[in-house]
């Protein structure tokens, strides 16, 4: 079956993304700090700092969206609650990103963001449906049982 190997190479990937998005920005965030200039009037420690506190942020955003598909491979259950909408952002977001590394970046970039978003809706979408047991297979209708759900069982005679 290929959930659970889906679900390790979503975390593995969801990992390493954390790191690189956090280490990223907090490059940036140095960058900013060291040099003596100001973007329209900001002032470089505002810029420094925000760029840092938002690289960890995001890093642990992206860790704990790997820390629920870990939870999913370890378990061989669904994500749910919680856990399935963090997830669902990730989806979003990569799409996001994906469509502005098009743009801003180039086709290399926009293809790492895709690959990520469909190995996150296979995650999603393989642990859609649990398997079926023998006890779920059996006839809805079977004799004596008052019929089907959505009809009235029959009225009791008056004899």
């Amino acid at each position: 079956m290929v959930r659970r190997p889906v679900a390790w190479v979503v975390a593995v990937v969801l990992f390493a993304e954390a790191f690189g998005v956090a280490a990223v920005n907090w490059f940036l965030g140095v960058v900013v700090d060291r040099q003596d200039m100001s973007l329209a009037g900001l002032d470089p420690d505002v810029m420094s700092t925000s760029s840092k506190i938002g690289g960890i942020v995001f890093g642990l955003y992206f860790a704990f969206c790997g820390l629920v598909a870990l939870l999913v491979a370890l378990r061989n259950r669904p994500p749910a609650g919680f856990g399935r909408i963090l997830l669902i952002s990730a989806a979003v977001v990569h799409g996001l990103l994906g469509a502005f590394a098009w743009g801003l970046l180039g086709w290399v970039q926009f293809l790492f963001m895709m690959v990520v978003l469909a190995l996150i809706v296979l995650l999603l979408m393989t642990y859609d449906r649990l398997p079926r047991t023998a006890a779920d297979e059996a006839p809805e209708d079977a004799p004596g049982d008052g019929g089907s759900p959505l009809t009235p069982p029959p009225a009791p005679s008056a004899s």
